[in-house]
């Protein structure tokens, strides 16, 4: 039995469930390393300076948050900034096409990999966001970038699973196994402290 199960057997209401959820919420962003979160944001200002791409992956929740993150750091960043050195921000988890054909001709582990070695370029990174940190294409996406010299960053919960040690940077929200939504929030809660923080030091000039 993981953290919410147990939480939901000890409510006596939605409200109960709810003010737990909330603290369980603030006791996992409490387990995440701060100068990982740094690291990663200055990964990100890197890539902006020297205009090279930070690639988003994931899978199910992650996939959605790898397309989020990549609108924000993106799109939503130079909307409220109108700089003239954008985030280039890329999630490869859009493309349906892209991905089915791949899944199709040479499986779903290769799902990631082959969009890789398309766009990739020396210089770029990827964020591989696994609340398990085992996702087999994600695993192998981050394999492939480390051996073409690249920077990963993985956003991970439960133990951090292999990621955990292959990631140069690491935000691991440390959770109970099976626990995907409270890791899924923590990853989004995360993002957008990332790009508020960028948007405004950009906006502002003091970065």
């Amino acid at each position: 039995m993981n953290n919410v199960d147990r939480l939901f057997k000890e409510s006596m209401s939605f409200e109960d469930f709810a003010e737990g959820y909330y603290n369980y919420l603030h006791k996992l962003l409490h387990t995440i390393d701060i100068k990982a979160i740094a690291a990663f944001a200055k990964e990100m200002e890197r890539a902006r300076t020297e205009n090279k791409t930070v690639f988003f992956v994931g899978n199910g929740g992650s996939a959605a948050t790898a397309s989020h993150m990549a609108n924000d750091f993106g799109m939503d960043i130079l909307k409220k900034t109108g700089g003239n050195l954008p985030f280039r921000a890329m999630a490869l988890t859009d493309n349906a096409a892209v991905m089915l054909a791949i899944a199709n001709d040479e499986g779903y582990e290769r799902l990631f990999v082959n969009q890789l070695r398309v766009h990739y370029r020396t210089g770029d990174s990827l964020v591989a966001i696994s609340a398990s940190g085992n996702s087999p294409n994600v695993v192998a996406a981050a394999e492939w970038v480390k051996d073409q010299g690249g920077k990963v960053i993985s956003l991970v919960g439960f133990d951090g699973g292999k990621l955990k040690d292959i990631s140069d940077v690491t935000i691991h929200a440390k959770s109970e196994k099976g626990e995907y939504g409270p890791v899924e929030d923590v990853h989004m809660i995360l993002n957008h402290m990332i790009t508020s923080f960028l948007m405004l030091a950009l906006r502002d000039g003091n970065r």
